[in-house]
């Protein structure tokens, strides 16, 4: 493991006992994440020493994960030495800013990147949806549960994967996804997701109604205290198919844990008001570093 890859399924093991000793509260550091992604950002990972490296490009990378300070540093280092230049760190939180700060004074120029700040809900909040700001959600769930007496939620598994598959592929025709390159890689993701969903350890659920599915999600562990949903997807045409699936797959998956990441917007306004509109606990902070 001497020189970057493109991540399988089978790095899955040791990525992991990486991360799990690599406390971080962003998306970026789910083997999910990684994996899913990795054809669409191009990401080339390595193990050095203890620590996980993730490359996008020739000079593009992860803060490296790992839980021994001296080998983070000799990682980085060496990424200085052996990149073109600049070097780009992306995905920060601001711990990893303080370590760049300190340990290289000077080196790096430093950029905050509201699009990919992670959003962060408390399990409490989205299982409940307790209080005045979250009516609209409540009610909206309350016509879902008017319009669709017959709804249920179902774990996925092999049995219903096929019609998770045909829902989704009716949905981007609605949402028009060949004209929208972005649509058109998170479809990619999708179908990689459901094709290595036991193999990656995915927990999934559906909402069904008249015996079709209408909405699905899925997601895993990102680590002891959160939970991290990569994917979310409904019917826009039936009201309150979006809250009622977010609600019931909290209820399902993530009553063991204390938050839920919902992963950032990526700058686009339609996603980013649709986030805030739960009003999260936090938006996690990400910064860019320039050498």
């Amino acid at each position: 493991m001497n020189t970057f890859k493109t991540p399988q399924i089978s790095d899955k093991i040791w990525v992991d006992e990486i991360l799990k000793s690599y406390y971080a509260p962003s998306m970026e550091y789910s083997f999910s994440t990684i994996f899913l992604w990795a054809d669409i950002y191009k990401t080339k990972i390595r193990k050095y020493k203890s620590c996980l490296l993730a490359r996008f490009s020739d000079n593009i990378y992860f803060f490296p994960a790992g839980n021994d300070e001296e080998d983070i540093k000799s990682a980085i280092d060496w990424i200085l030495k052996n990149s073109s230049s600049p070097v780009v760190f992306s995905g920060l939180c601001e711990e990893n800013k303080s370590f760049l700060e300190k340990n290289y004074q000077g080196i790096f120029s430093f950029s905050e990147n509201r699009d990919y700040g992670d959003y962060i809900y408390t399990v409490e909040q989205l299982s409940t949806l307790k209080g005045k700001k979250l009516s609209s959600k409540r009610n909206h769930i309350n016509r879902f549960l008017e319009n669709n007496p017959d709804w249920r939620y179902e774990i996925i598994d092999d049995n219903n994967m096929g019609e998770v598959l045909k829902m989704h592929g009716e949905w981007e025709i609605m949402a028009d996804a060949k004209s929208n390159k972005g649509l058109l890689q998170e479809g990619d993701v999708v179908r990689k997701a459901l094709k290595y969903y036991n193999e990656l350890g995915l927990s999934g659920g559906l909402i069904r109604s008249n015996g079709e599915v209408i909405a699905f999600s899925l997601g895993d562990e990102l680590n002891s205290d959160t939970f991290l949903v990569h994917i979310e997807k409904a019917f826009y045409s039936i009201q309150g198919a979006y809250p009622i699936i977010n609600r019931e797959f909290v209820k399902a998956n993530c009553m063991n844990y204390k938050f839920v990441n919902r992963e950032d917007d990526t700058g686009d306004e339609g996603l980013r008001k649709a986030k805030l509109s739960y009003y999260p606990y936090e938006i996690l902070k990400k910064y860019r570093a320039k050498s």
